[in-house]
């Protein structure tokens, strides 16, 4: 395609070893959705797409069962969303949003990720404004026409629409995201999309190699080890 955009499955380890952590990440996940929106995936469609995304990530019933069902209750860990923005290897530039319900201990895992592999953490926004916060949609469909007429009539503002092979992918600002998706099912019914997610898109992104190359997939390596990393972005082109 032609945006650069990372499936949460590439950020996170593909291996057996890495399963827990992947299924702890789309865990608590699914339970800060589901506290902060309601249980309720009809009227909570960020919710509908997470439980969507751990499916085809091949994350068991019972571990999404398990998350929604704290949330239910009302009780159990109350987590805070935090961002931290810096410069990777080769002056890369990294955001990584975070769950946590300990942001000093969380800070100081992250921060040591960056001095161990000789980057730079900086402060909210160093990196973001190179990036556009975008809602993004991907799934099969060959009607470029229809469906844009069908965002417009929803007064969405829709950034891009691309059109590969049959799958149509569609870019819209991530406030936008509910207006967006409520007008996708309205107009197609059940969709079963292959990428339904808000992400940080780079402006434009770079190449690295050699010693660069080999530092930042060890910054990466060392992120996606902590369990309150959630999402990396950056500007590499891998």
């Amino acid at each position: 395609m032609g945006r650069a955009y990372q499936n949460r499955k590439e950020s996170m380890a593909k291996t057996s070893d890495n399963k827990a952590k992947v299924y702890s990440k789309y865990g608590r996940e699914i339970y800060v959705c589901a506290k902060a929106g309601g249980v309720d995936t009809d009227g909570n469609l960020a919710l509908r797409g997470l439980i969507e995304r751990a499916k085809k990530n091949q994350v068991p019933s019972h571990v999404i069962e398990k998350a929604i069902d704290k949330a239910k209750g009302g009780g159990g860990e109350d987590f805070a969303q935090a961002r931290y923005e810096g410069f990777g290897p080769g002056n890369s530039m990294v955001i990584i949003d975070c769950l946590t319900d300990n942001p000093n201990r969380t800070f100081g895992d992250v921060r040591q990720c960056f001095t161990k592999t000789k980057c730079k953490i900086g402060t909210q926004g160093v990196a973001s404004h190179m990036f556009d916060h975008s809602a993004i949609f991907a799934f099969k469909h060959d009607d470029e026409e229809a469906l844009l007429e069908a965002l417009l009539m929803a007064d969405v503002d829709v950034a891009d629409i691309e059109n590969d092979d049959g799958t149509m992918t569609i870019f819209a600002p991530q406030a936008e995201y509910f207006k967006a998706k409520q007008a996708l099912i309205d107009t197609l019914g059940e969709i079963d999309f292959e990428v339904d997610e808000i992400q940080f898109l780079p402006q434009n992104t770079k190449p690295i190699s050699g010693e660069d190359l080999e530092m930042f997939e060890k910054f990466l390596a060392m992120l996606n080890d902590l369990d309150d990393v959630q999402n990396i972005y950056h500007d590499v082109e891998l």
